[in-house]
């Protein structure tokens, strides 16, 4: 749970709404362990304000003491640690604009429980999907896959393994995987988790590109009872009382008990029809103190920055109080002479 949505309790109100209509205890009970959750975390947020005034350059060197920039072509990145105590939070872009050898790749991986898992997702999907692409770019006239298939196929297979591998040693680390693959009329977008990607069309509307994946859902909770688990509220609301997501990559012992899972939800958008101008590929730092609409609106304004306005929506970020890791990736569509991205 966000503290932007907490903060302002779009939460709590949908949530009364739901408890109105079906007059259910466990949503009544929701409610009010929402309510409670805004007045915690609004206090929490004060508290982290008033420390860093008073600690000035020191605690703002401690918590942008892991800080990443990239910067190519129509991409950029900007990555900081923040307020945690470890960054998590990993990113990847993969492109061949000279001979066009597969789709451009841009991934988003935040990790819990440790970096372990977000390392490993980083070393070996983007890497391995990049080759199947490749190898389909190459047969595709006589290939039954496509962008999709393939995308489900590496991240299940990528799980697959990781939780083989850290099952073995009791590495219970996890990740989220936001991926977009973009060619020249096609965006396929795949998420597992709550990190999460907007676009902003040729109007300047947001459109969403994921939807993230949290225990509270109805879809979600359905699943995780069936699979003889539960939710429960511990600062934001967990399955098992442990995970804040209901779909994720690792969380080996999770796994087991089958009530998180990696399947991933897959979008695919026409570019031709959307003519967007850029999107935002981010981990959920951002989106707890922006929503959608509002960090389109922020990012459009700044797109002639050198980090095309992610340096800036990240600190803003940080400075409204967000206390995760934050990674904002900021995806060009259209240059200043009107050409796609890669072109």
């Amino acid at each position: 749970m966000c503290i932007h949505d907490l903060a302002s309790g779009r939460l709590t109100v949908c949530l009364a709404l739901w408890s109105y209509f079906f007059h259910t205890d466990e949503v009544k009970t929701i409610v009010k362990s929402s309510r409670d959750a805004v007045k915690m975390v609004k206090g929490k947020v004060a508290e982290m304000m008033m420390n860093d005034r008073l600690g000035g350059l020191d605690v703002l060197d401690a918590e942008f003491s892991k800080t990443w920039e990239f910067k190519n072509n129509n991409v950029a990145v900007y990555s900081i640690q923040g307020r945690r105590d470890h960054m998590e939070d990993r990113f990847e872009v993969l492109t061949d604009l000279v001979n066009r050898s597969h789709p451009s790749i841009f991934a988003i991986f935040d990790g819990h429980g440790g970096e372990a898992a977000a390392d490993y997702v980083k070393a070996h999907l983007p890497e391995a999907l990049k080759q199947q692409l490749q190898a389909y770019e190459r047969e595709k006239k006589d290939s039954p896959l496509s962008y999709p298939s393939i995308l489900e196929q590496r991240i299940l297979a990528v799980d697959r393994d990781m939780v083989d591998k850290f099952s073995a040693t009791h590495d219970e680390a996890g990740t989220t995987c936001l991926i977009a693959l973009l060619s020249d009329r096609e965006l396929t977008v795949a998420n597992v988790g709550d990190s999460r990607g907007v676009l902003c069309d040729k109007d300047g509307n947001a459109v969403a590109l994921s939807h993230d994946h949290k225990p509270y859902q109805l879809k979600e909770r359905k699943r995780i009872k069936r699979a003889g688990g539960f939710i429960s509220f511990n600062g934001s609301w967990r399955v098992q009382g442990i995970l804040a997501m209901s779909r994720s990559l690792g969380d080996y012992p999770l796994k087991n008990l089958n009530v998180v899972i990696p399947d991933p939800d897959i979008l695919t958008f026409d570019l031709d029809k959307l003519q967007p101008e850029f999107m935002i590929l981010a981990s959920d730092g951002l989106w707890d103190a922006f929503s959608n609409e509002e960090a389109v609106r922020f990012v459009r304004e700044r797109l002639d920055e050198p980090h095309f306005g992610a340096k800036s929506i990240v600190l803003q970020s940080f400075y409204r109080g967000c206390p995760d890791n934050i990674t904002v990736m900021v995806v060009k569509f259209k240059s200043s002479s009107g050409s796609k991205t890669g072109e």
